[in-house]
């Protein structure tokens, strides 16, 4: 998730790679490919803490909903 420039990543991707790693770790740890598999999906800190961090970094902190 690095800047096109090859840059250091900023504050917030940086933030989502850390939850990245969390979310596979935990994935690896259940033997699933993906978060689908769980029966924790919808209740699951981990999953919401990547999510956010997802918002986070497309916005930059600055707010605002995500709209498709």
């Amino acid at each position: 998730m690095h800047n096109q420039d090859n840059k250091k990543p900023d504050d917030w991707e940086a933030k989502l790679e850390l939850r990245m790693a969390e979310l596979k770790k935990c994935q690896v740890s259940k033997q699933y490919k993906t978060c689908t598999q769980c029966s924790e999906f919808f209740q699951c800190n981990i999953r919401q803490s990547y999510i956010q961090a997802v918002y986070e970094s497309m916005n930059k902190g600055l707010g605002g909903g995500f709209e498709f």
